[in-house]
């Protein structure tokens, strides 16, 4: 049954073109139309049909965001009686940064090669230090969720939201970093044990572990034009290090996440300039969510995903855009040195946002905004958080031979001291 299953995955994946990527290498398809390159081969005639049942290759460029987390943590214990945390001398070095990428400055691409079925994911995003850069080449690179071998720990599986069907038709991809035949769904070196969905990896002193994860839906099970994808990357590196006459094993960890929508965009002259109309869809998002950094006890640094629906309504007559994010949040992503006790929001926590826009097709390539409230359910102290916004972005496009669908990204970053709260992700949706 499970060899079935990935047949039938492999050839939805064909079948969607990739369209579950953003960019796609090969013999690409229109220059014409904005989020792809290529030319327009002989005898093509329906563009937009390429993007569920391609026939050439594509490259797409992904309207979202990247997120890095980089910091050490070693192999001192260190106990404390209020929290219970007990591991490393806490997340040391710790940076942070993330990016939201705009329709027409993307620095996320996704291709997709029907010919062979290969998958290449590029991201180079100075702003947040995100660098991936991975092909799928191996069959055996398409995973899933349950059995023996399951995407690496930092995902999440999107089909045990409730609520939300369309996520049953996620696709998981995974290989090392810039190494399409990488053993065991990574790169590196030296000798490290893998782990899994629930443990991060752990290596020996002088080992490395780079490992990305491409995540998509299936082009065609709810919208026909645009998508929506991520990726996680862990890139882990353990050393010995010297303190005072101590050795210590350090482990240093670099961990990228990253939310988009890819699909083919609507030519700027058949985006209706009357009317009205609302799209309903799906979003994904990334988080790290920590209110306690001033707190005697604070808690460590960690990713979590989430998932829900969008409602977009626009005025297409006056460039209005409104945009509406209800969303469930997933399991806090701890390293093997953090407390699970030490969590801000649990598994399930909802959460709301909204914002609004305005089209601009000649500047923008389509809509562009900002979030005027977001917030979360009850967290684990009690309080039902509303975000202080310090900033936000709202970037969205059509979709579509006639604006039939709409796609973007968003990001909220939280505005109060001695926080740190980022909120990021992408939307799609159809009338």
């Amino acid at each position: 049954m499970r060899n079935a299953l990935i047949l039938l995955t492999a050839t939805t994946l064909a079948a969607c073109g990739g369209g579950d990527a953003q960019s796609v290498s090969g013999t690409v398809v229109s220059s014409g139309t904005p989020g792809t390159s290529g030319t327009t081969p002989t005898g093509q005639t329906d563009l937009y049909a390429q993007f569920v049942t391609p026939t050439v290759a594509r490259t797409y460029s992904g309207v979202g965001v990247t997120q890095v987390l980089s910091y050490t943590t070693d192999d001192r214990t260190l106990t404390n009686g209020t929290t219970g945390l007990v591991g490393a001398r806490g997340q040391q070095a710790l940076t942070y940064a993330g990016n939201a990428s705009t329709v027409r400055d993307s620095k996320i691409q996704i291709s997709y090669d029907p010919r062979d079925a290969i998958f290449t994911l590029r991201v180079t995003d100075p702003r947040s230090n995100a660098t991936a850069n991975t092909r799928f080449q191996d069959p055996g690179s398409r995973t899933n969720f349950g059995g023996a071998k399951e995407p690496q720990w930092g995902n999440e599986n999107f089909a045990a939201f409730t609520g939300i069907a369309q996520n049953t038709n996620i696709r998981f991809l995974q290989a090392g970093d810039g190494d399409p035949l990488s053993p065991y769904g990574s790169s590196g070196s030296g000798f490290v044990s893998p782990g899994n969905i629930f443990t991060p990896p752990d290596g020996s002193s002088g080992s490395t572990y780079q490992s990305t994860t491409l995540f998509y839906e299936v082009p065609g099970s709810s919208t026909s034009y645009v998508s929506l994808a991520g990726y996680v990357r862990n890139d882990v590196k353990w050393i010995d290090t010297t303190l005072g006459t101590q050795t210590i094993q350090q482990t240093q960890w670099k961990l990228e996440r990253g939310a988009f929508a890819y699909g083919i965009i609507t030519e700027n002259s058949a985006v209706p300039t009357a009317g009205t109309g609302t799209f309903t869809g799906n979003m994904i998002g990334t988080l790290i969510f920590n209110p306690t950094l001033d707190a005697t006890n604070s808690y460590p640094n960690y990713f979590q995903w989430m998932a829900g629906t969008s409602t977009t309504v626009v005025n297409f007559a006056t460039g209005a855009v409104t945009l509406a994010l209800n969303g469930t949040v997933g399991t806090p992503k701890f390293d093997r040195y953090s407390s699970p006790n030490a969590v801000s929001l649990a598994t399930g926590t909802s959460f709301t946002a909204n914002g609004t826009a305005t089209i601009d097709l000649v500047r923008n390539g389509g809509f562009v905004g900002q979030f005027q409230s977001a917030r979360f359910g009850a967290t684990t102290d009690g309080s039902t958080p509303i975000v202080t916004i310090a900033g936000s972005s709202l970037d969205g496009a059509f979709f579509g031979p006639t604006a039939n669908e709409v796609g973007g990204g968003f990001r909220i970053t939280g505005g109060t001291p001695d926080q740190r709260i980022d909120i990021a992700g992408a939307f799609k949706g159809k009338r």
